[in-house]
């Protein structure tokens, strides 16, 4: 087990960004809570003083037997996927990095998954504990680092795509998994309707299946596993070798496909296993399904009545990635309906009395 002792200069930083909470809601002063900055266009913009995590940053403890790892929210994720490599570990939920000063505690805050979410589990799934500054300025820990040591209210994995709206990330600790030993990525030519029901069918057996993404008449999938699993699969299923760089790419929003036109929004689209394609007018909307068909992503220049109501119609939801461009929208997430509103609102009361925890960010009332 590697463990990190800490130091007097690690004990100043976390002192300060306490002190500096504890000021802010003695002041009732707005905080933007910042690191990397990259994750920036995610949601409403906020208006509020700087807190800027990122000098809170490294490695407090790994223990690659027991497949946990803690760390500081500042610290980059290329920084704690490099350690993990080494010891051939990861982060199964492949956290997307937009940008080389990505922060886990970004990663964290916003809930976002790769590729691997809907075979692996989402973010939220492998915290363990975390250790949170309050909004009196005390640093309390939630949590632990097993998996079962939860007691009541699970604060940590609330944490998970609050976006800093519930306090601010200090310390994170993580199940991490074994990298596969091996990994196979191809392509095979289907079209949309082919595409999701090869998927439906290849998604009932016990296939080393750990992404599957369509676009433009390919299907794409990832295989990962045993050996002699990789390449029975690879044998059956046929088609072209695909670069394994294909997944980082639409993990990280690189794929050509993210390109967008003048007033095109960027959307995504969360919807119930094996749903059809929506009632969207394909000539306004191009479609890249990823997550098996479970996530799929829009640019287009429809607004966001449309694509809402489309989404809503089929048990989903749908969140605007660009929401400030020409065609996006001021509220990109979903509106709540009235009983879950009401949870947010007494969650945030209790949590954040005085709204100086990234106001707005999620929605506009609070």
């Amino acid at each position: 087990m590697t463990e990190l002792a800490i130091n007097a200069a690690d004990r100043d930083i976390a002192d300060d960004l306490c002190e500096q909470v504890r000021s802010a809601y003695v002041d009732r002063t707005p905080l933007r809570i910042v690191a990397g900055d990259t994750r920036a266009f995610y949601g409403r913009v906020v208006e509020g003083k700087p807190l800027d995590i990122s000098s809170h940053s490294g490695i407090v403890s790994y223990d690659p037997v027991e497949l946990v790892v803690t760390v500081r929210a500042g610290t980059r994720l290329s920084a704690l996927n490099a350690v993990l490599a080494e010891q051939q570990q990861m982060l199964a939920f492949e956290p997307p990095a937009f940008g080389d000063a990505s922060t886990i505690g970004g990663a964290v805050a916003t809930g976002l998954s790769g590729p691997r979410r809907p075979w692996a589990g989402a973010a939220r799934d492998f915290v363990l504990g975390t250790r949170v500054i309050t909004q009196e300025g005390k640093l309390l820990r939630f949590g632990g680092e097993v998996m079962k040591n939860v007691a009541g209210y699970d604060l940590s994995r609330l944490m998970a795509g609050a976006q800093g709206t519930l306090g601010v990330l200090a310390d994170i600790s993580f199940k991490v998994l074994p990298i596969p030993t091996a990994s196979h990525s191809l392509r095979l030519e289907l079209g949309l309707g082919d595409a999701l029901t090869k998927l439906a069918e290849l998604g009932r057996q016990p296939l080393p299946i750990t992404a599957a993404a369509w676009h433009a008449g390919g299907l794409f999938i990832r295989l990962e596993g045993g050996s002699s699993s990789v390449n029975a699969t690879k044998e059956r299923l046929g088609g072209e070798t695909l670069a394994p760089e294909f997944w980082q790419q639409l993990r990280d929003h690189q794929h050509a496909f993210f390109n967008l036109e003048e007033g095109q929004a960027l959307w995504r689209l969360s919807l119930p296993p094996h749903t059809p394609p929506l009632k969207i007018d394909t000539a306004e909307a191009s479609l890249f399904y990823d997550w098996g068909g479970s996530q799929r992503w829009v640019k287009t220049h429809l607004d966001a009545n449309t694509l809402r109501t489309a989404c809503q119609s089929a048990g989903g939801h749908s969140t605007c990635f660009t929401p400030h461009t020409l065609n996006g929208t001021d509220s990109p997430f979903t509106p709540l309906n009235p009983v879950v509103e009401k949870y947010h609102r007494n969650l945030k009361a209790q949590l954040d009395a005085h709204g100086i925890f990234n106001p707005g960010r999620l929605y506009a009332a609070f």
